[in-house]
């Protein structure tokens, strides 16, 4: 089993956590983890993937281990995480790589993507979202009213995500046997958006998740015109990004895979090994 190494860099003055497996010479994969969790989301996916894959998986900050400025002293965008995580590869000497995006991993390296085309190898989207259609109405509606108008007559809706119960939510919805979905995951996350401030971290994103949606031309632009292969494999039982998301991504790349699983939005935690044959062969396949 290939070691897993954790590792801190000094990114613009903020320590960035990352786990980071492989040989370095190896073609590189970054997998980008979603709200509201961490790199620990790929902790059994990365020794799967070291074997002959130069492994990368950053902590946004923030979140998980990676420095949490408060708020009022760090601007919480996604253009800022991006940011970020873009100076995180360069400090690395990484400039070639595939990309693994989940939930908010996926407006990151949608950034990652259109500010570098020429970097990327492949992009594999496990419930990341870049089209419209994939959003659930039912769980967005309070997030884009957060955004059009933050209030107190709107914050309430999405400061409820914040709690264990939506956090456990997240993780166990849409999934046939939950008894599969580890406990620790939604403790872990929850106790990390609990500490002081963090809230006011995951409100800023909430209201900045709608900046994401005007990219979303300039990336199909990209998937139509760079040729970069596409693997969608998704949980078609996730209740915050529907399969249809994975879906549209045939109408703009080329050379697309879709795979939609019998899961939900946390698909690693149910169906580990499913996903990793689905992406060890679509990484077989991609040009060195």
């Amino acid at each position: 089993m290939p070691l897993v190494h954790h590792r801190t860099a000094t990114v613009d003055g903020h320590e960035v956590f990352y786990r980071e497996a492989g040989p370095a010479d190896a073609p590189t994969i970054v997998l980008l983890h979603g709200y509201p969790t961490s790199s620990s989301m790929f902790r059994h996916l990365i020794p799967l993937l070291a074997g002959d894959h130069h492994v990368i998986a950053p902590d946004h900050l923030g979140f998980g281990h990676s420095a949490a400025p408060p708020a009022a002293e760090f601007d919480y965008t996604f253009d800022a995480l991006a940011d970020v995580t873009d100076g995180l590869l360069e400090l690395l000497g990484v400039d070639r790589y595939a990309l693994y995006v989940q939930d908010y991993g996926a407006p990151i390296g949608w950034r990652l993507a259109l500010a570098h085309p020429e970097r990327i190898t492949a992009i594999v989207t496990q419930n990341g979202n870049g089209y419209e259609d994939g959003f659930v109405e039912s769980f967005w509606t309070d997030v884009w009213a957060y955004g059009d108008a933050p209030g107190p007559e709107t914050e309430p809706a999405v400061r409820a995500a914040l709690g264990l119960d939506a956090i456990r939510w997240q993780y166990l919805h849409g999934v046939p046997d939950q008894g599969t979905v580890d406990p620790d995951t939604w403790h872990h996350d929850h106790a990390l958006v609990s500490r002081e401030g963090n809230d006011a971290v995951q409100l800023a994103l909430f209201r900045d998740y709608r900046t994401n949606r005007p990219l979303y031309p300039r990336l199909h632009e990209f998937l139509r015109t760079s040729g970069v292969p596409v693997l969608a494999v998704w949980g078609r039982n996730d209740e915050i990004f529907g399969p249809d998301g994975a879906r549209a991504s045939a109408r703009d790349a080329r050379d697309v895979e879709v795979h939609l699983l019998d899961g939900g939005h946390f698909l690693l935690e149910s169906h580990l090994d499913v996903v990793a044959g689905h992406l060890r062969r679509f990484l077989e396949r991609v040009p060195r």
